[in-house]
């Protein structure tokens, strides 16, 4: 007896690895020592929380658009499997960059590596997508131009969090939004 290959399975396991990843980010979040007023304590915490909140959005909208994508499938092929496997690899990285930003601070360089933990699933949600599309036949739910761009703006804040923070954090404001 072989099992179906099924767009609802391979999507309730997506949602598993997706409640993982929301809850491992979340355990990272620390109480500052008590040894810090409780302002001084929230501004020293404060650039996580932004990171936390930042990451939470983005696996949130990965999930929902994840939700649309799967709805056009009719049948999971082995391929869909592994394209999916290697999204939900490469979102699964995202608590290690928000995790590295928590114990590291805000620098360039945690900055950076962050970014990079956020351009990697935006690159392989490209390669769901396509291989969504090459099952279904049907037109992608999402802009290939917005991937592309939110790609680019990811690309792009490396260098610019060497310069500014505050516009390398503008920018990955910016792609929750876009």
């Amino acid at each position: 007896m072989s099992l179906q290959l099924t767009a609802g399975r391979m999507a309730a396991f997506s949602d598993g690895v997706i409640a993982v990843i929301i809850t491992v980010m979340v355990l990272e979040l620390k109480v500052p020592a008590h040894d810090l007023q409780d302002l001084d304590a929230i501004r020293k915490t404060l650039p996580m929380l932004v990171i936390y909140a930042l990451s939470f959005v983005e696996v949130g909208i990965y999930w929902v658009n994840h939700h649309y994508m799967v709805d056009d499938v009719e049948q999971v092929s082995h391929g869909l499997l592994w394209a999916n496997l290697g999204f939900l690899f490469t979102l699964s990285l995202t608590p290690f960059g928000t995790a590295w930003v928590g114990e590291r601070g805000l620098t360039p360089f945690a900055l950076s590596l962050y970014t990079i933990c956020c351009a990697l699933p935006a690159v392989s949600w490209i390669v769901l997508s396509l291989v969504v599309r090459h099952r279904t036949y049907i037109p992608l739910a999402g802009s290939p131009m917005k991937q592309a761009a939110s790609s680019a703006v990811y690309v792009g804040v490396i260098p610019i969090s060497y310069h500014s923070l505050t516009t390398a954090m503008a920018m990955l404001a910016a792609v929750a939004i876009l």
